[in-house]
């Protein structure tokens, strides 16, 4: 399996609902380098996975969708404990949509999964793989 792997970073503040979250459910801030993973069996007519400008850029537009915001003012995460592995499924699955709609150019279609992973420090770390 190839795979190529573009990274960014995310800066959200949100809250946590449940005792288990400790003092997290009150609203602070979370920093995360964010890791894009595309996989393929096989390369390309072009010998690669995908593009890495275009991977770098369209992870770019989805983290930008994220950023600087207060995720418990979002109504895409109403009700929802926005946790390091929530957030890892909702990049992938909008990556993929930008797969899907050929953002990342023909060949992308391709691809055959995406993972993401969300390093909240350089010890802990969370990720979500999805097929295509």
């Amino acid at each position: 399996m190839f795979s190529i792997t573009v990274r960014d970073h995310l800066m959200v503040a949100h809250s946590f609902r449940g005792a288990v979250f400790g003092p997290a459910q009150r609203l602070h801030g979370a920093t995360f380098i964010v890791d894009a993973t595309f996989r393929r069996p096989e390369l390309d007519a072009d010998n690669i996975v995908v593009d890495i400008g275009l991977a770098t850029q369209e992870l770019a537009g989805v983290v930008g969708e994220l950023n600087y915001r207060n995720l418990d003012d979002e109504p895409a995460f109403a009700g929802t404990n926005t946790s390091t592995e929530a957030l890892a499924k909702v990049i992938a699955d909008r990556l993929a949509d930008r797969v899907q709609a050929g953002n990342l150019g023909e060949g992308a279609r391709e691809l055959t999964g995406i993972s993401v992973t969300l390093h909240e420090s350089h010890i802990a770390w969370a990720s979500y793989e999805r097929a295509l």
